[in-house]
């Protein structure tokens, strides 16, 4: 009996766990929804904004700015977006595992020196560099809280001036980009100094367009527009996927739950016969020795 009653609290503990992980894939369901419309939303805008940039990259050549001044990476800012929980199937180790890589293969002389840092986004990733003795600089994890495009470019200012400054000679953003609830894919972009476009991805144009004020100042302003742009696109497409990754989860662990039960159902059934064929075996011989 006692291993009857052992089964029937598993069973109980299963089956909480199994509403509560659907209550949890329901609730990530309703925000991706939202989080997906974010960033439908601005990959047209970030696409049009890498288009005219690229319309206008033979003013990039002589422009002063210098977001755009290549350097030997000496020092270098790595930005590491990831979340604030956890409960999301591989979706953070994903970005530390392609972080470490990127490190140890493309930056591993600047590491040995100390001039590699961290800007975490998410506390996972905060976390995780903290704990491990990186330079990680500041905290960003209440951005989630109200992610938008002012609170982003707060954090975008600031590695901007860093740059500027020659604090870092390069800042690489990793994330994982959205695809759909199921398929996230994790992406290293280079935020600075802003890559020159990519004639294959840009669709160039031989339109003649008149410019207001002058077509230098409008690079001027567009070149600090498209990199803002850049990482707030980064961290939506890094939001959507952390709750498709969540519910996905959600899912497979209401699976898995399911399945379980069915396996405890079926173990409890064979306990609980087992146990009555021994109570009425025990019922007949006691018969049996009464009447002998």
């Amino acid at each position: 009996m006692a291993n009857l009653k052992e089964v029937r609290i598993r069973i109980s503990s299963v089956q909480s766990t199994q509403q509560i992980t659907k209550a949890m894939k329901m609730v990530s369901a309703a925000k991706l929804k939202r989080a997906t419309n974010a960033i439908i939303q601005l990959r047209p805008y970030a696409t049009k904004l890498k288009e005219i940039l690229g319309n206008l990259s033979a003013s990039l050549e002589g422009s002063s700015s210098p977001f755009i001044q290549e350097r030997e990476p000496n020092k270098v800012l790595i930005v590491v977006v990831s979340s604030n929980r956890g409960l999301a199937g591989a979706f953070n180790m994903n970005v530390i595992k392609a972080t470490n890589n990127l490190i140890a293969e493309k930056y591993s002389e600047q590491y040995k020196n100390g001039n590699v840092s961290i800007v975490a986004i998410g506390k996972k990733s905060q976390d995780f560099y903290e704990k491990r003795g990186y330079n990680v600089i500041g905290n960003n994890n209440d951005v989630y809280s109200a992610l938008t495009f002012e609170n982003v470019t707060k954090i975008t200012d600031s590695i901007m001036n860093g740059f500027k400054k020659g604090e870092y000679d390069r800042v690489e953003v990793i994330y994982n980009r959205f695809k759909n609830a199921a398929v996230q894919f994790v992406t290293t972009e280079q935020l600075l100094p802003l890559p020159k476009a990519d004639t294959t991805e840009v669709k160039t144009s031989n339109v003649d367009y008149i410019l207001e004020p002058s077509q230098e100042e409008i690079v001027a302003q567009l070149i600090p527009k498209s990199i803002k742009i850049q990482l707030y696109k980064a961290v939506l497409d890094s939001h959507a996927s952390e709750h498709g990754a969540r519910m996905t989860s959600m899912d497979k662990a209401t699976e898995n739950a399911g399945d379980l039960l069915k396996a405890l159902k079926l173990s409890y059934n064979q306990a609980r016969q087992a146990a009555i064929t021994t109570e009425l075996t025990e019922i007949v011989s006691g018969a049996a020795a009464l009447n002998g």
